[in-house]
């Protein structure tokens, strides 16, 4: 690509993940948008990222004495935030909100500027306070500085912007501000449409109905999000109730999901929305420099013994799990990865369902199994599912573990000191998962459904294993007896593959792991690197 001929970009996210200690990102949408704009300087395109400031991002989530997951929340300040000296103003249930702007300028000609509601002058101050915190109103208030005060912040900071890039429904609202601006001049709501359709792209990233978050469209009006539109206008593009999926799709030129399957799924997922852009795949991807350890690529670069190498790697992670709570794995014994947000759709215990097959495994330390993930602060069933992971943890105390709080620094060291890396979703339910691309250029084999990215990496046996064999049910699963025969069919699934091919290549057949483990690095490193993926959405998205 020729950097000096490529169009502009603000990309706006929610969320950024750029480092563990930085608490402005919940999970694998932050992560992304973080790998997203470390590759865009790495590849130095121009491209700036909007977000906000969160003040208590997504809060801790610790394990109380009686098992169960408890959420806390503390205020942060970061002394690196660059205070450009700009504020903008946002109207909040007819209240002036003034949104300061941070630069964080991380990324050197690719900065993050973030707006901040904490301030003396406002009234309300807590609207940038939790990450995804409370309930509709307060997420919509977010929305309006995340969408409309983005906007203004990229006009107060003089920064030109040819593609506005909308990672997930929740930055529609700069695209509402975009017609305002056109309607102000003197275009009909029908021309400013038009015209800021020409200029937005949108990703989708999730099959799941609760992810595709959607408001009452009086509740919009009251907060302001209507922002000189009328309740017919606002209707038109995203529905009543208002769907901010439906939305994104109708006002974005074209739009992608986060994998070829995930594409399938969401094109018929949508099919019903009039007037919405295509959806294409472009599968999501990592930023290597900050997930793959430096000892594994300099071993396979030069053809050296990946298994001692992942053997000195493994053994950081044990003496990291040591430390955290104090039990003792075994370097030697096949250790199991398994780290991604508490929801009932990703099964984290579906490896526990058949107790008479995996208590022994477990028992005599064949199998050690890490585990960690946050459960949605208001999501019940989320943290029973952490609450069941705790307990197998309790029962066998040498061979399962579960890290609390997980942050990057925890998927950062099981990513590279599993393994195996288990991924065990509800088919198609997965949109991409990133988790399983760091753990194969870390030459830790992933084990898992064929589902998000991995139907595009697999080569079942030669690069790590699939199990399922892509089973799905009916269309949009709803009934239990589908629930029930969708898990029976995958969880014996899973225990034929652990059982009659990995156990015994782990233990058997060294070599052939060691030759899985080269090949995993090889067939995975550059397809599931970030310069393929922002080179995709250049090229698919954002040049017209």
């Amino acid at each position: 690509m020729d950097i000096k001929s490529l169009p502009k970009v603000a990309y706006f996210c929610m969320e950024y993940g750029l480092n563990s200690d930085f608490k402005t990102y919940a999970g694998g949408l932050g992560i992304l948008a973080g790998d997203y704009l470390k590759g865009a300087k790495d590849m130095q395109v121009p491209l700036v990222g909007i977000g906000l400031k969160w003040k208590q991002g997504y809060g801790e989530q610790v394990i109380g004495p009686d098992g169960k997951p408890y959420d806390a929340y503390h205020n942060y300040q970061y002394d690196f935030l660059e205070d450009t000296g700009i504020k903008v103003s946002v109207k909040i249930r007819k209240i002036d909100i003034l949104c300061k702007v941070w630069k964080c300028d991380n990324f050197g000609n690719n900065p993050i500027y973030l707006l901040d509601t904490d301030i003396p002058e406002n009234s309300d101050t807590l609207i940038t306070g939790q990450l995804y915190g409370w309930f509709g109103e307060e997420r919509i208030a977010q929305e309006i500085v995340l969408g409309i005060g983005g906007v203004k912040a990229l006009r107060a900071l003089d920064i030109p912007v040819d593609v506005y890039h909308f990672n997930e429904g929740h930055a529609d609202l700069a695209a509402i501000e975009l017609i305002r601006e056109k309607m102000c001049s003197g275009f009909t709501f029908e021309e400013a449409w038009k015209l800021t359709r020409d200029e937005v792209v949108f990703t989708t990233h999730t099959p799941i109905v609760q992810g595709n978050e959607s408001h009452p469209i009086d509740k919009l009006e009251y907060m302001g999000a209507f922002n000189g539109l009328n309740r017919a206008e606002m209707i038109r593009l995203g529905g009543d109730p208002f769907n901010m999926t439906v939305a994104g799709l109708r006002l974005s030129r074209k739009a992608n999901a986060v994998a070829k399957l995930h594409a399938e799924t969401a094109n018929k997922m949508w099919k019903t929305v009039s007037g919405r852009s295509e959806i294409i795949g472009i599968t999501n991807a990592i930023h290597k420099g900050t997930w793959i350890d430096e000892r594994i690529t300099k071993t396979f670069e030069e053809k050296g013994d990946l298994l001692a190498t992942h053997k000195e790697v493994k053994k950081d992670l044990i003496a990291f799990v040591k430390e955290r709570v104090g039990v003792t794995l075994d370097a030697d014994k096949l250790l199991i990865g398994f780290s991604r947000r508490a929801a009932p759709y990703k099964r984290s215990d579906l490896i526990f369902r058949k107790p008479e097959l995996i208590d022994p495994l477990l028992k005599s330390g064949k199998i050690q199994i890490v585990f960690s993930g946050k459960a949605h602060p208001l999501d019940d069933n989320g943290k029973e599912i952490v609450a069941t992971l705790v307990s197998m943890m309790k029962k066998y105390p040498n061979a399962v573990v579960f890290l609390e709080n997980y942050d990057m620094n925890i998927g950062k060291m099981l990513t590279r000191g599993s393994d195996i890396w288990l991924n065990n979703p509800r088919r198609p339910l997965e949109a991409s998962g990133t988790s399983g691309m760091k753990a194969a250029i870390n030459g830790v084999l992933n084990c898992s459904i064929l589902d998000g990215w991995w139907p595009e990496a697999c080569n079942d046996g030669v690069n790590g294993w699939q199990f399922g064999d892509g089973f799905e049910c009916n269309d949009g699963i709803d009934t239990a007896e589908d629930l029930a025969k969708l898990d029976k069919h995958d969880c014996d699934a899973l225990y034929d593959t652990l059982i009659n091919k990995v156990l015994p290549t782990y233990y058997s057949n060294k070599t052939k792991w060691a030759e899985m483990m080269r090949e995993s690095i090889s067939s995975c490193t550059d397809h599931f690197g970030v310069e393929r993926m922002l080179t995709e959405y250049y090229e698919k998205l954002y040049i017209k």
